[in-house]
């Protein structure tokens, strides 16, 4: 077992203190030990909240994704709905513009034979 050595030395106030004036008396650790244990275990219960935190976070990306999907799907769905209305929208209208010139037609030139004024509704 290696044996630590410290980068910096204690002060001397604390070097020349008794071994009861730096221990415990209840539990017997020293305080310099004891404060670093302290300081240790809110490490622990931070990183502890923190990785509750992102294992309910891969939960939530999972979600979002599924729902990023599902509104990707549905946005494509309304595109290809806009798409046939607008078709038969532009369907209607030309059929609509082909009966009013037809009708003018027939006003304009009432003796022209019935198949000429008759419609041809083959779109």
């Amino acid at each position: 077992m290696d044996h630590h050595i410290p980068v910096h030395a204690l002060p001397e106030e604390i070097q020349k203190m008794l071994p009861e004036e730096k221990v415990c008396k209840y539990c017997g650790v020293s305080y310099l030990i004891l404060h670093e244990f302290k300081a240790m275990e809110e490490k622990v219960k931070a990183m502890e909240k923190e990785m509750k935190f992102y294992q309910g976070s891969v939960d939530r990306e999972k979600r979002l994704q599924e729902k990023l999907h599902s509104l990707s799907q549905e946005l494509e769905q309304y595109k290809i709905d806009s798409k046939s209305k607008t078709e038969s929208k532009i369907y209607f209208k030309l059929m609509l513009r082909l009966e009013v010139e037809h009708c003018q037609l027939k006003e304009r030139m009432p003796d022209l034979p019935h198949s000429v004024t008759e419609p041809y509704i083959g779109l």
